[in-house]
């Protein structure tokens, strides 16, 4: 033992033969020997010894009620024993002795002055918080590993650094002993010669929260941890577009396996999955698209089409009925050809190599088949997964995030405690990123620390203010509103775009939206209860000023995000969560509306190259606009010019310039505005011509509106018209916005009638 404890440097301090120092409950034949150095505590029994390096070891005095008359406790990272000191004296001598030479060794031994003298002054009782490195020999989970952080009495705790003999490595935050925080891990994979890699949230030594996984076999897991498991939201990504099987998945999980909701994107056969799942496989109702044009929604058992479904094929042939596996019909069912004709009775093959039928075949009247052939696309959507059905799970973290178990059911000011908890945590884990936030970014974080406050009746300019801090939040995924945005935008994209851009998907992706507005809707309306529910009027504090009686009047009204009727502004979901989310979501459904109007775009397009070759006096002739709204002199850079009959692209040109402007805009109602302001250009031209206050009648304006819409020239006029009808404020269609809407919509189905004499 002599030999083995015997190091140059090493000083001899105390030791508890001359010092009578005992270990407690020790056996009655026991020899138990204490060995105070300068770097190290050594306990000796018989021929055996272990060595308790100063750095961490905690010392304390034991109060006589603890039953231990001249104690000392001493905690090391995995032991804990008391010692029994002869005298109070002793004690005391001991304490101040360890305490001494814990203090010097963490301070260094640089420092370390000779034992008792008095070159500098002893702290009395080292740090119970400090850095220390030390090597693990008895646990069986950290056996052999080293650890190199902060320590609090006894326990990692703090940043840290722990290293296992095999390679692995835990590198991030520790709570009373166990990794707990933000942390980074690596796991060797010696038959892949890679290694796992996880970053992300760990609680009480399990990856839990959120994190990203990737795996030594190319996958990358990024999504919901729970006790080391998948489980929530989340998205697999596996293999490379290179490798032979690349696939991606974004959906619910639990306990490792996917169940739920979810998208399975297998880029390879090019074909894409939405719906039910359960223990890893599609199991329930469910909707295929593929790269060639093929939709299937329908029953699911196993990842295999069985049971009841509908299949569509990109030149509209229709097979409703049974199948009995991918793609094979099997059983009774209706084949409707793209003409109308429909054959009745048993099917059995795979689509496209060949199909079995015993059954009629029906060729319907003219007028049957115009009356017939909705009704089967009507049926569409029945056997997909319920809009509200979806993303159950990015919605539930959202609430857990706020301290509800479920949703609505929680503390209002324990979920504004925990978005200010989440918000500093998250600033403060961002600090020590790579990532560096912008000033901007810091102040919208400071500026969403504050709590709206709202005494009083509520009013308009409260209702604006829970729409500043909405836009604010949901502007940073620190924020957990702003994170829900984020994840549905992400898991939005990944199911519209590529081979999910098929237009029989257009009105799922329309539901989709609106069940985001109604769900998003309920947590703020939970986070701001003096919110009035959707469709309430909230009273407007000062009348709207009185403006000229024309069609086009409610100038006033352009600056507000949302339009409102004159007695009051009524609150709505889409009103108050569209401006923020449809942007985001803009490209993949604006995509859909192209796909599914591409036909009747194409022969309005066509006509608008045809009738745009005419002049502008031409044209106007044309249409049927009458001569007293004829422009006979226009203003073009300050000089004032006659209308040729030459003239072109000259009339009503702030109308049309301002007509193009609703292909930059995103929300209904914004394009509603762009609708409105153009009736304004049109309105001001044609009083600055007449000399005299004018009020429109619909036949004396329709066609000059026409003349506007055939010159501004829009390219998805169809898909914009759509858009707005599909997701635009019930209330407004009856209004002024909702007249002039009805107009633009009448024009362009009229220019798909116009025949050029």
């Amino acid at each position: 033992m002599t030999d083995s404890l015997r190091k140059p440097e090493r000083r001899l301090l105390c030791e508890s033969s001359n010092r009578a120092l005992s270990l407690q409950h020790a056996g009655r034949f026991s020899v138990n020997w204490f060995i105070l150095f300068n770097d190290a505590l050594v306990h000796a029994q018989f021929s055996t010894h272990h060595v308790f390096p100063l750095a961490t070891i905690w010392a304390e005095p034991l109060s006589e009620e603890a039953g231990a008359v001249n104690g000392l406790k001493i905690t090391t990272p995995e032991e804990q024993f008391t010692l029994i000191s002869s005298t109070p004296q002793e004690k005391t001598k001991w304490l101040r002795a360890l305490s001494q030479a814990v203090d010097q060794a963490l301070r260094g031994a640089s420092e370390h002055p000779p034992y008792g003298g008095g070159s500098s002054v002893q702290r009395q009782e080292p740090p119970i918080s400090r850095s220390a490195k030390y090597t693990f020999y008895k646990d069986p989970r950290l056996k052999d590993a080293t650890y190199d952080g902060r320590w609090f009495s006894g326990k990692p705790h703090g940043r840290g650094v722990l290293k296992w003999p095999d390679g692995k490595m835990y590198s991030g935050m520790f709570r009373n002993g166990l990794e707990d925080g933000y942390g980074e891990y690596r796991i060797p994979n010696k038959a892949l010669s890679k290694e796992d890699h996880y970053v992300g949230h760990w609680k009480e030594g399990k990856m839990c929260g959120q994190g990203v996984y990737s795996y030594a076999s190319g996958e990358v897991f990024e999504g919901c941890f729970q006790d080391n498991m998948r489980h929530g939201h989340g998205l697999l990504r596996s293999g490379k577009l290179t490798s032979s099987s690349p696939s991606m998945f974004i959906g619910q999980w639990v306990m490792d396996k996917k169940s739920g909701y979810g998208v399975f994107d297998d880029i390879t056969r090019g074909e894409k999955y939405m719906g039910m799942w359960q223990d890893d496989a599609c199991q329930g109702n469910g909707v295929v698209v593929t790269q060639f044009g093929l939709y299937y929604e329908g029953n699911f058992h196993l990842n295999k089409m069985m049971g009841n479904g509908v299949l569509l094929s990109e030149d509209d042939t229709i097979y409703e009925g049974e199948f009995s596996d991918d793609w094979t019909l099997s059983g009774k069912g209706t084949l409707t050809m793209p003409n109308g004709d429909y054959i009745e009775g048993y099917f059995s093959g795979e689509w496209g190599s060949g199909i079995k039928i015993t059954g009629t075949y029906f060729k319907p009247s003219l007028y049957e088949s115009d009356k017939d052939k909705p009704k089967v696309f009507r049926k569409l959507g029945n056997l997909a997964v319920p809009a509200d059905e979806k993303w159950k799970a990015v919605f539930d973290e959202c609430w857990r995030q706020l301290g509800c178990e479920s949703p609505g059911q929680g503390e209002v000011w324990k979920a504004w405690d925990n978005i200010a908890v989440a918000l500093t945590a998250n600033r403060r884990q961002h600090r020590d990123s790579p990532e560096i936030l912008s000033r901007s970014q810091t102040q919208t974080l400071e500026s969403l620390e504050f709590i709206p406050q709202h005494v009083g009746a509520f009013s308009v300019e409260k209702y604006d203010d829970i729409k500043k801090y909405l836009i604010k939040a949901c502007d940073t995924p620190l924020h957990p509103l702003g994170r829900l945005v984020e994840t549905l935008v992400a898991v939005y994209r990944m199911t519209y775009v590529g081979v999910g851009a098929n237009r029989r998907l257009l009105q799922e992706a329309v539901k989709e939206i609106k069940s985001y507005l109604k769900r998003i809707f309920q947590l703020v309306r939970f986070l701001f209860p003096e919110l009035p529910e959707e469709g309430s009027t909230i009273p407007l504090s000062a009348p709207l000023p009185t403006e000229r009686k024309s069609f086009c009047t409610g100038k006033s009204d352009s600056r507000s995000e949302s339009p409102e009727p004159e007695p009051g502004y009524v609150v709505t979901s889409s009103g108050l969560l569209l401006p923020v989310l449809l942007p985001r979501l803009y490209p993949p459904l604006f995509m859909l509306y192209a796909l599914e109007n591409d036909r009747e775009e194409d022969i309005y397009w066509e006509c608008v190259l045809r009738l745009n070759k005419q002049p502008d006096i031409a044209l106007l002739g044309f249409l049927g606009v009458q001569r007293k709204f004829w422009p006979v002199t226009l203003s073009i850079l300050g000089e004032t010019k006659k209308v040729l009959p030459t003239t072109k692209d000259a009339c009503f040109a702030s109308a049309v310039e301002c007509l193009q402007q609703i292909s930059t805009t995103f929300t209904p109602s914004d394009k509603l505005k762009v609708i409105q302001q153009t009736f304004e250009e049109i309105s001001q031209g044609v009083l600055a011509s007449l000399q005299e206050d004018f009020l429109w009648s619909m036949d004396d304006l329709f066609p000059v509106f026409l003349y506007v819409v055939l010159r501004a020239r829009i390219r998805n006029l169809g898909s914009e018209v759509h858009l707005i009808e599909d997701l635009m404020d019930p209330y407004l269609q009856h209004g002024e916005q909702g007249i002039m809407f009805t107009t633009l919509k009448a024009c362009y189905y009229q220019i798909q009638r116009e025949k050029l004499n």
